[in-house]
């Protein structure tokens, strides 16, 4: 009896400190890499508006080869496409080099394409191994907030 007791004892001495560690290091996943879009929500609040968001698919063979490219820690490239004028042709809609900088702390992310003065400025909202979430604000207009969420899963 003594010998269950302090078996029951020692397990939950076990229990209750040997899962606690305080020190658990949360591996984020790079975002270098080449990422398919899924799906972008563009969300728009107007001052006295409701607001209004709606949901984008990259449903279509087109959109579906889309491609944003994160090359090294600074640098990428990324092209959208969509339907060409003549059926069953695709064509580039967007197809930029940018630089990039990205805070792993804040999560704070800055995109300048190749051609446009102002940058994209935005949030990682999260990624994974096969997922990324990323959140970019336009600040261009003081009297509604503007953003354009997009999710992308890792190709390669």
């Amino acid at each position: 009896m003594k010998k269950l007791a302090l078996l029951f004892a020692g397990l939950s001495l076990f229990v209750a400190t040997g899962c606690n560690d305080d020190d658990e290091v949360v591996v984020e996943a790079p975002i270098v890499g080449v990422w398919q879009p899924i799906k972008k929500v563009v969300t728009v609040v107007a001052i006295d508006e409701d607001p209004v968001s709606d949901g984008i698919s990259f449903d279509t063979d087109c959109q579906k080869t889309s491609r944003w490219t994160f090359i090294n820690e600074t640098t990428g490239k990324r092209t959208d496409v969509g339907d060409g004028s003549t059926p069953g042709t695709c064509t580039p809609t967007f197809d930029r080099n940018f630089t990039y900088t990205y805070d792993k702390t804040s999560k704070a992310i800055q995109v300048k394409y190749q051609g446009i003065v102002e940058p994209a400025t935005g949030k990682v909202i999260s990624v994974s191994e096969t997922s990324l979430n990323i959140m970019f604000e336009d600040k261009t207009d003081p009297t509604e907030f503007h953003s354009e969420t997009f999710t992308l899963k890792r190709i390669q």
